[in-house]
């Protein structure tokens, strides 16, 4: 079987043979040679610029990849952005409540946290008729520990009762800075009865405390004034009986506690 490309060699050859000049069928020969090598021009051309669509075709879809993935890049160091920028507002909203609830030399409770625990205590109380109990402290002649060894010393011995104070109490219990050298402890679900070995050993503790200043070591007491609440008082009030505890004990000798009458 002769080849298409037989073929073509062979009807050129005849053609361009002299010997067929003015032959009746040579004319329709080279026209339709003609036919069939334009045919194909335009097939190669139609072929080329398919050839070139599909390059540009692959090249924007290449790039469109690029764009996308660039993008995609971008938003994803937007969000790791994004993300440490949430992790750092959630630590400074922390810091924040802390800073706006404890006390920023002792570290434990402010007197806007007890404040708002006696609330809730007082509440839970009327709802459940649960007792609990309020301990006001007074380091005894903490003025002359400032006049003496200086307000820095002072701070220290007030770092120092804040921890021992955490350290002697329950978990569930809350000690506090009410002011100055002034401390309130809040004991939940408690009775005076029970309470008085609990208030006994932060009395205790406080005592052998020892700040260490060079070689020598300051030693401190404090007084104690203690109340229940009663049904139907408000908290302002049982702070008033447990107060005037703390006076009575400080104006009868001092490292002492005083239990306001139930």
């Amino acid at each position: 079987m002769t080849s298409e490309r037989e073929l073509d060699l062979l009807i050129e050859e005849l053609l361009a043979d002299r010997q067929y000049d003015g032959h009746p069928l040579r004319e329709a020969l080279y026209l339709k040679h003609q036919q069939s090598l334009d045919q194909l021009a335009r097939l190669e051309r139609i072929a080329r610029i398919s050839d070139g669509f599909q390059s540009m075709a692959r090249a924007q879809n290449s790039t469109l990849s690029e764009r996308y993935h660039k993008q995609l890049r971008q938003l994803e160091k937007v969000a790791r952005i994004s993300d440490r920028y949430q992790d750092m507002m959630r630590d400074l909203n922390l810091a924040l409540k802390e800073a706006s609830t404890h006390d920023t030399l002792t570290g434990i409770a402010n007197r806007r946290l007890l404040m708002e625990r006696l609330r809730e205590e007082s509440e839970r109380a009327q709802r459940r008729n649960e007792p609990y109990v309020l301990a006001m402290l007074d380091v005894d002649r903490f003025k002359q520990v400032n006049d003496t060894w200086g307000h820095e010393v002072g701070d220290r011995v007030l770092v120092e009762i804040g921890r021992a104070m955490e350290a002697a109490l329950r978990q569930y219990d809350l000690c506090g800075r009410w002011g100055g050298e002034e401390f309130l402890l809040i004991l939940p679900q408690t009775r005076l009865s029970d309470a008085a070995a609990i208030i006994e050993r932060v009395r205790s503790d406080i005592r052998c405390l020892a700040v260490r200043i060079g070689t020598e070591a300051l030693s401190v007491t404090a007084s104690f004034g203690v109340a229940e609440h009663k049904p139907g008082e408000t908290y302002s009030q049982t702070l008033s009986r447990a107060d005037a505890a703390l006076l009575e004990a400080k104006r009868s000798g001092r490292d002492k506690c005083e239990f306001a009458a139930v």
